[in-house]
């Protein structure tokens, strides 16, 4: 990972929000920040998961466990801890469950992003605000051209609706409220199919191919042949912290949507994935369903992420392999008992210096 030199030096001792920190990127991204030695942050939901990534790694950082929604208690947070860099991850992040609850996903995805940049109005201390979104926002007619920043934005599913109208809000807030000088800079990021270790969320497909594994049943798999953008959780963090390095040192010019994702050729549909993944546990014959009746999903998506590259001088470091690699190995350990907290740091640091 290029320039971490310079990133230890901009996030030693910043007091950094994550919103979402319960979460599966959210603890691997305090994880991460607080390796850097900024002073972490966190507003969420308690975890929803058991096992949870958050408690495995009994980080200590403190935290308000409350909804996004909650403006009260999101604006005494603020007020309290006067972070100068907010990363927002918090939101119902799952595509089946925004068609479970899709009045739910507006409401936590929409409101808690104009929750947060109200909160932010009133506390002087933020310099900079990286807000996630995903790379379903796009109006996705699969065409196979992988999409750029600023192609149309859209959404099949609430979920992905949900974050394309978060994205028309980070905009307009911007122009509305953040274009005077010495005004926190906003910007936005784009990336899916993330995967790692400690994910422990319905509906995704590492976390169900694990507990299959583990409890030796069949795996259902609703579209085998779906072509995705598979990133190790740690591709995407590290785009996160390098543009956050880059708004709080360098300004404005930062301050836009951007895409992370892998090269299209390491990209692989969900049915090569699956067999990756039970080859790396030991397992020659897995057993497939085929999940029937399911909502739409798109089946193919690419992104396109010569901005990253070329103005970030963020580029992937691993492959398909090694990343669904790095991912099983994670579950392995874990379910070996060995000490996830320091497995996770090597693994940053074998990320690091690739």
């Amino acid at each position: 990972m290029k320039n971490i030199e310079n990133i230890q030096k901009s996030f030693k001792n910043k007091k950094i929000l994550v919103t979402g920190h319960t979460g599966f990127k959210g603890a691997w991204l305090c994880l991460w920040l607080k390796e850097l030695g900024a002073e972490v942050s966190g507003y969420s939901l308690p975890p929803n998961t058991s096992p949870n990534l958050y408690y495995i790694l009994d980080l200590g950082i403190a935290e308000t466990l409350a909804d996004i929604n909650d403006k009260k208690a999101l604006g005494k947070h603020l007020q309290k801890y006067q972070p100068e860099i907010i990363f927002h991850l918090a939101a119902q992040p799952l595509v089946r469950e925004s068609y479970r609850d899709p009045v739910g996903t507006f409401q936590t995805n929409i409101a808690g992003i104009w929750n947060l940049l109200d909160a932010i109005k009133k506390t002087p201390s933020v310099k900079v605000i990286v807000v996630v979104t995903t790379d379903k926002c796009y109006k996705n007619n699969e065409t196979g051209i992988p999409f750029i920043e600023t192609d149309a934005l859209g959404g099949y599913d609430p979920y992905s609706a949900s974050k394309a109208c978060v994205e028309i809000i980070c905009d307009s807030w911007r122009s509305s409220f953040l274009s005077e000088k010495n005004k926190p800079l906003l910007a936005t990021v784009r990336a899916g199919n993330v995967i790692g270790g400690g994910d422990w969320a319905s509906d995704r497909l590492l976390p169900d191919c694990i507990k299959s594994f583990i409890g030796e049943k069949p795996i259902d798999l609703r579209y085998p042949n779906a072509l995705r953008p598979w990133q190790h959780v740690l591709e995407a963090l590290s785009g996160y912290i390098i543009l956050a390095e880059k708004l709080y040192n360098f300004g404005n010019k930062y301050a836009e949507a951007w895409n992370f994702g892998p090269y299209i050729e390491n990209q692989a549909t969900v049915g090569d994935v699956v067999s990756m993944a039970a080859n790396l546990w030991g397992i020659k014959n897995l057993s497939k369903n085929k999940s029937l009746n399911n909502p739409h999903e798109a089946d193919l998506l690419r992104l396109n992420i010569t901005k990253a590259t070329s103005k970030l001088d963020w580029v992937p470091q691993w492959n398909i392999q090694q990343t669904i690699t790095e991912t099983v190995d994670w579950y392995k350990k874990w379910h070996e008992g060995e000490d996830m907290l320091k497995y996770s740091l090597n693994q940053i640091k074998k990320y690091i210096n690739n």
